[in-house]
């Protein structure tokens, strides 16, 4: 079969599922949970691709996370990439219950492709838990889940069409300021007060942004301010997120929060203790592979979705998001695409929106458009030699 003949055997596909997909997708949205304890959005998940012929590993590495396999070793082995984890007191605000359709849907569709192929190729529908919080995704790379996968891809909803979204990476940082309690008015000497640090580091954070990079962020609060007013605070805590565009960024704004952070110990005379948290809170920048992303790009407009021109939402760099550390083991894409809606996402209005049954043509085009993606890659072997040396040269250059 031709490239062409194997694009409509897939798109055919996802069409003679919508039904059963709308109603997937329902199950996850009426049923929102959280990080790690997605249980019924894996169980609904693992069940309809069990029926849809993918070996399915319920329990991969992680309670909640699975891998569905079909195909042959041997050959390409594509990953699409599942989320379906909520946000607390809003449900799926960031419309995750898509994502996972999407993902199940984009698997249905290159199954259908690669069937009938004689050259062996391995597909599996990643579903990996805990990306609002958490990174569920670095587990698995941990685990090595992403070993032996040549390619990644992954759909998210938003406001826009954004084949290119650019993420940030992301570290957590935690300060302890440690001093003296006393009296505050009596003998107040011999106290040293744990929250006037906290509030300098703050306030020393507040006036580094004026000298900040374009795309670096620092955003936090006070965990602690101590325990009563008529106590000077013997100890204080802060969390603070730092973003920047990528590692090497990101390093360099690490230093400066220190000095913020060591200043005001040293101006209220205070022990500090922080800790930039090295663990699986830590998100990469995302890398968009540019052959992929091209081939992503000529296939959706070809189903009618025109990526946005608009160069202040396109040149954006803003959130994080765990598929930017898959990105950074495998060659990968996370396009963005619109909603018919202007709701900004983590809102309840997106996660209204994300429920509608006027989302699902926008999902399904997404689905179709990653699985023709793998189909050309597939089927051109010499573009999975160009993505190789692109994923080099983008990790070399982070």
């Amino acid at each position: 079969m031709s490239v062409d003949d194997l694009k409509t055997r897939s798109i055919a596909a996802v069409q003679a599922c919508a039904s059963d997909l709308y109603d997937l997708s329902q199950e996850i949205w009426k049923n929102p949970e959280l990080a790690f304890k997605e249980h019924h959005a894996h169980k609904v998940l693992t069940d309809f691709l069990e029926k849809q012929g993918f070996r399915v590993d319920r329990h991969y590495k992680l309670e909640t996370a699975f891998r569905a396999v079909y195909g042959k070793e041997g050959g390409l082995h594509v990953c699409v990439i599942c989320e379906y984890d909520a946000l607390p007191g809003i449900g799926h605000g960031c419309g995750h219950n898509l994502i996972a359709e999407v993902g199940v849907a984009a698997g249905i569709a290159i199954k259908a492709a690669i069937q009938d192929l004689k050259q062996p190729v391995k597909l599996t529908v990643m579903g990996t838990p805990a990306e609002e919080w958490g990174g569920g995704k670095n587990f698995l790379i941990q685990d090595g889940c992403f070993k032996d996968v040549d390619f990644a891809m992954m759909a998210h909803p938003f406001t826009f069409n954004v084949s290119r979204w650019r993420c940030l990476a992301i570290i957590t940082l935690e300060v302890t300021y440690k001093g003296a309690a006393s009296h505050p008015a009596y003998h107040t000497w011999e106290g040293t007060n744990a929250l006037d640090a906290a509030v300098l580091c703050y306030s020393n954070i507040s006036v580094l942004r004026q000298q900040m990079r374009p795309h670096h962020q620092v955003h936090g609060i006070i965990q602690n301010g101590g325990t009563h007013p008529d106590i000077i605070p013997s100890e204080t805590k802060l969390m603070f997120y730092l973003r920047a565009h990528s590692e090497t960024e990101l390093k360099k704004l690490e230093k400066r929060v220190v000095g913020c952070v060591e200043a005001a110990a040293l101006a209220t005379g205070c022990q500090v203790e922080y800790n930039f948290k090295r663990d699986a809170s830590k998100y990469s920048n995302l890398i968009q592979n540019n052959t992929l992303a091209t081939l992503y790009e000529r296939n959706a407009e070809a189903l009618g979705v025109t990526n946005c021109s608009d160069k202040s939402v396109t040149g954006a760099i803003s959130g994080s998001t765990d598929m930017g550390n898959v990105t950074h083991v495998v060659p990968g894409i996370h396009p963005m695409f619109a909603l018919p809606t202007d709701a900004s996402i983590h809102s309840r209005h997106f996660t209204e929106e994300a429920g509608t049954r006027e989302a699902q043509p926008y999902a399904l085009n997404q689905a179709k458009a990653l699985a023709m993606t793998a189909i050309d890659v597939i089927c051109q072997s010499q573009l999975m030699d160009t993505i190789r040396e692109e994923f080099k040269q983008d990790l070399a250059n982070d």
